[in-house]
């Protein structure tokens, strides 16, 4: 697009549309009387004539699949609807959003049936992943006969083996990807086991929970439990479904009905603890997948990531208001915590990548560690080193003890989690597991040299392939007076956006650059007017660019011409909506890449 080869972060810039799809394009736009342009975004993210109304109305009727479809379900809900009601059902979780989410779940649909409910959600810095063998023995001591593990599990046999011996059954309810030898528990419902034909390993761990509970509710129902009451209402569940199905999974399939139904469900602010977290964090508009993604979810996770791992989930099963702000509260300010925190780690993180590629350019991953770095937040800091420097990251905190806590982000096509247990059964990682965009690990620290080497033969053709080159697809090209709220009022129906089901992104051709400033703690961020040349204009913001490529263009000072690469997103200030521009990347007409 636009002729441009080499962006300011190395991107060369492509349309979106496969030019062989741009009659279904046309097709689409014909057929429900839509704009040349939805058609052409819906289009480019496999929709057709066939298809059109899942897209515009991704419904739970449409998309929600048969939860027997899963493997070891009807097991699982059959031993579930048969819980003793004079013994507690003990809950094991991760301390993430999805974890907290998928404990809140089972914990509320308990409490509608009068049933105890024991949680345990492990310290992540002083427990790590998963559960233990003392901790699932311990909730057994504790009076548990049945024992549910939420967004873990999967590869904890030692674990599960501990708690078969002390007397309970356990089931497991996780998403991560498995090994060929599963845990012998009484059930492991996971559609990324290796022999489940469900289709469905794109859910959230609360999304498999939630297939679970249907699935639960409706052999309670054949029983005949809810003759004379009333059921429990799974569907004012779906806002923590949608929580963590827009923080941690592609939004594909039955996931994109989960977050446009949750998020009707969290407008109505039923949930006590969801309210109080959106007051806490001043949102005051309705909320999109982007407050759930970046605004709610962060929160949820601060608590697990600066050590109050229980808070998350206790909050989102929360039903007492004063109880509810106060916890809010206490996330709010962990979260402030855990931003001051990351920019220190950042800072040395981008200069030790930095000088890595400076001595090998062709590296295929980058692979660092220090004493002292916060194992809640490696994973966010690879996140943000793979998405600067295209290529996968793996971030470690070493301990005293000679080990290191790992965290590892990837690029699309490059399976982390499938490297990641390779490493495992090779020797080189004490242990580790995880998805193909991310995946957490053990390193005994004398073994971190054949581990790298390991992982960069294991991944270097992928990262090649990935990387060669490296491309940003955008939708379209518009100015900056086309760029209103009725056109967003149309990209809003084409929605819910998220991973593999990109938000639309726009280039701005020539438009000059005014009102150029810096904002933001540290000045990392930048704020400006984009003016086209029939007089439109745009504001516009760029998140964490200065000091990169990307800040250094647009500081060539005020009435610099460029073309500008972003989405666009609603922006609420005093009552009043406007459009601004999320600036992604952009390139200089005159120079050598355009």
């Amino acid at each position: 697009m636009l002729g441009v080869e080499c962006s300011a972060r190395g991107r060369r810039w492509i349309e979106r549309l496969d030019p062989g799809r741009t009659l279904a394009a046309a097709a689409i736009a014909q057929a429900h009387g839509l704009p040349e342009l939805l058609g052409r975004v819906l289009a480019a993210r496999g929709a057709d004539l066939h298809t059109i109304d899942r897209h515009l109305d991704p419904s739970l009727r449409t998309l929600l699949p048969d939860p027997a479809r899963l493997q070891d379900m009807e097991r699982a809900a059959a031993r579930f609807a048969t819980r003793s009601a004079r013994r507690p059902v003990a809950v094991f979780g991760d301390y993430d959003v999805d974890g907290a989410a998928s404990v809140a779940l089972i914990e509320r649909f308990l409490r509608a049936h009068g049933q105890p409910c024991a949680t345990y959600i492990p310290d992540r810095l002083k427990e790590g992943y998963g559960p233990t063998p003392g901790a699932l023995t311990g909730l057994v001591e504790e009076g548990a006969s049945l024992i549910l593990t939420v967004d873990c599990g999967t590869t904890s046999g030692a674990a599960v083996a501990a708690a078969n011996a002390a007397g309970a059954d356990v089931i497991i309810l996780d998403h991560h990807q498995a090994d060929e030898l599963l845990p012998e528990a009484f059930a492991v419902i996971n559609p990324n086991r290796q022999d489940d034909l469900s289709g469905q390993g794109h859910l959230a761990a609360a999304g498999v929970v939630f297939l679970f509970l249907v699935a639960t509710a409706a052999v309670l129902r054949l029983e005949g439990t809810y003759q004379g009451g009333a059921e429990p209402d799974l569907l004012g569940l779906l806002d923590m479904v949608a929580l963590a199905t827009s923080a941690v999974v592609p939004l594909h399939g039955i996931n994109r009905a989960f977050v446009t139904q949750g998020l009707k469900v969290l407008r109505l602010r039923h949930n006590a603890g969801l309210r109080a977290l959106a007051d806490a964090a001043r949102l005051d508009e309705a909320p999109t997948p982007y407050s759930l993604g970046f605004i709610l979810g962060p929160r949820i996770n601060a608590g697990g990531r600066v050590g109050a791992s229980g808070l998350g989930a206790k909050l989102l099963a929360c039903d007492d208001e004063v109880e509810a702000r106060a916890i809010a509260a206490k996330l709010e300010a962990l979260n402030t915590e855990r931003k001051a925190i990351e920019e220190v780690m950042l800072e040395e993180a981008f200069a030790r990548a930095e000088a890595a590629i400076e001595a090998t350019p062709d590296l295929p991953l980058i692979f660092l560690g220090a004493e002292g770095w916060h194992k809640g937040l490696i994973g966010l800091v690879a996140g943000r080193i793979a998405d600067r420097f295209h290529r996968p990251t793996f971030v470690m905190a070493f301990e005293a003890d000679g080990t290191a806590t790992g965290s590892a982000r990837s690029l699309p096509s490059v399976d982390l989690g499938a490297a990641v247990r390779a490493a495992v059964q090779e020797g080189v990682f004490l242990k580790g597991g995880g998805h193909a965009m991310a995946a957490g690990f053990t390193l005994d620290r004398a073994k971190h040299d054949a581990a790298r080497k390991f992982l960069q033969d294991r991944l270097a053709q992928a990262v090649a392939d990935a990387t060669a080159p490296p491309r940003a697809a955008s939708d379209g090209a518009l100015s900056a007076r086309g760029a209103t709220l009725d056109l967003i009022n149309l990209l809003d129906r084409a929605g819910p956006y998220g991973s593999r089901y990109p938000q639309p992104r726009f280039v701005f051709p020539a438009h000059r650059v005014t009102r150029l400033r810096a904002i933001g703690q540290a000045q990392a961020h930048l704020r400006c007017t984009l003016l086209s040349a029939d007089g439109g204009r745009i504001e516009a913001c760029a998140f964490r660019v200065a000091g990169t490529p990307l800040g250094d263009l647009f500081a060539k000072g005020e009435g610099t011409t460029l073309h500008v690469a972003g989405h666009l997103r609603r922006s609420v200030w005093q009552g009043r909506e406007s459009v601004e521009l999320i600036i992604e990347d952009a390139a200089d007409p005159g120079g050598d890449g355009a």
